[in-house]
C-alpha cells in the first residue's frame, strides 16, 4: 500500500508540474513585464521592501502575541500575510491568521485520524483545514480588486478632465479621491495625504500599486511617472486609457458569461460524487462502510479523490486561463 501511495503522489506531481511549465508566461511576456517594472518601481526597488501597512501591521504583534514577534518580524511567510491582510482590508492580525489556521488544521488532522485510523487521508485534511484562512483572505483581496478596477476607468476619467481643467496632478488625484466610490477613494487619498506629508509621487504611487495589484492601475502609474520623465500629453493618454480600461471590462464581461457553464460543470463534477455518498449513505446507512474500512477501498478513495482535484485544477486553468 505504501508503494501505491508513493507512487500515486509522484504522478500527480508530474502532472501538476507539466501543467505548470505549460502555463508559464513566454519569454517575450516576462521581457514587457521586466521593462515595465524596471519603469515603474525605478529608482527605488520597491518590489523588496514589505508594504508600510504590513510592517505596522507586523509592529502591533507584541502587543497580540509577544513571544511570537522575533519569529514574525523575521519571516518572509508573515511578511506575505501581512501583505495579504493589508490588502484585503480585513481587521486582523498575523498572528491571528497563524493561530487560526494551526487550530482549524489540527481539527481536521484529528477528526480525519480518528474516523479512518489513516494519517494519508489526515495530513490533506489538515492542509486543507489550515489553508481556509488564506484563502478567506484571498478572497476579499479579490472581490476588493474587482471592486476598484470596475470604477477605475471612471478615476482615470475623472483625473483627465481635471488636467485638462488646468490642475496639476496631485491635485487631480486629490479631485479623484474626493469624487471616486471606495475602495478607490481610500486608496487615492492615501496617495494624496502621503505625497502631502513629503514622500515624493513616485513613491506614493509605488505603494499604491504595491496594495492594489492591479493591471490597468500598473498602466496608469507607468503614464504618469513616464510622463513626469519624458514630458508629453498626458491627458491624451488618459483619455485613451480610458477606453482601454472600458473594453478589457467589458470583454471580461463577456468572457464571463461565456464560461458560465463551464464553471457550472466544474462545480457539478467536483460535488456529485461527494452529494451522491452523502444520498446513498442516508437513504442505505453503511452501504460505503466497505470504502471506509478495507485496504481496497482506502486505495480507491485516494485514487478517486486525487482525480477529482486533477480535473477540478484542469477545469479551472481552461476557464481562468483566458486574459485580456
Amino acid at each position: 500500500m505504501l508503494l501505491i501511495s508513493v507512487v500515486f503522489l509522484v504522478t500527480l506531481s508530474i502532472v501538476f508540474g507539466a501543467l505548470a511549465l505549460a502555463l508559464r508566461p513566454t519569454a517575450a511576456q516576462a521581457a514587457v513585464d521586466r521593462r515595465i517594472r524596471q519603469v515603474v518601481t525605478a529608482p527605488s526597488d520597491l518590489q523588496n521592501i514589505l508594504l508600510p501597512g504590513a510592517e505596522s501591521l507586523l509592529a502591533q504583534e507584541r502587543d497580540v502575541l509577544g513571544w511570537m514577534k522575533p519569529i514574525l518580524v523575521k519571516s518572509a511567510f508573515a511578511a506575505r500575510i501581512a501583505t495579504l491582510v493589508v490588502r484585503s482590508q480585513v481587521k486582523t492580525t498575523v498572528s491571528a491568521v497563524l493561530m487560526l489556521s494551526v487550530v482549524l488544521g489540527a481539527a481536521g488532522f484529528l477528526m480525519i485520524l480518528l474516523e479512518l485510523s489513516t494519517p494519508w487521508m489526515a495530513i490533506p485534511a489538515a492542509i486543507a483545514m489550515g489553508c481556509i484562512p488564506l484563502s478567506y483572505l484571498r478572497y476579499r483581496q479579490k472581490k476588493r480588486l474587482a471592486a476598484f478596477n470596475a470604477v477605475l476607468p471612471e478615476c482615470v476619467e475623472t483625473c483627465a478632465r481635471s488636467l485638462r481643467a488646468g490642475h496639476s496632478v496631485v491635485a487631480a488625484l486629490d479631485i479623484v479621491a474626493q469624487q471616486s466610490p471606495e475602495p478607490a477613494k481610500t486608496e487615492f487619498a492615501e496617495v494624496f495625504k502621503k505625497q502631502n506629508y513629503g514622500l515624493p509621487l513616485r513613491e506614493a504611487l509605488n505603494q499604491m500599486m504595491e496594495r492594489m495589484p492591479s493591471e490597468d492601475l500598473r498602466v496608469m502609474i507607468t503614464a504618469f511617472l513616464v510622463q513626469r520623465d519624458t514630458g508629453g500629453n498626458l491627458v491624451e493618454i488618459l483619455e485613451r486609457l480610458v477606453v482601454i480600461m472600458r473594453d478589457r471590462l467589458r470583454i471580461q464581461r463577456d468572457i464571463r458569461t461565456h464560461t458560465a457553464q463551464g464553471r457550472l460543470t466544474g462545480w457539478v463534477l467536483c460535488l456529485l460524487p461527494v452529494g451522491l455518498l452523502a444520498l446513498i449513505n442516508l437513504v442505505s446507512p453503511g452501504y460505503s462502510k466497505v470504502l471506509f474500512h478495507t485496504e481496497v477501498g482506502k486505495r480507491m478513495l485516494y485514487v478517486g479523490l486525487g482525480l477529482l482535484l486533477l480535473g477540478g485544477f484542469i477545469i479551472r486553468q481552461i476557464i481562468h486561463g483566458i486574459e485580456v
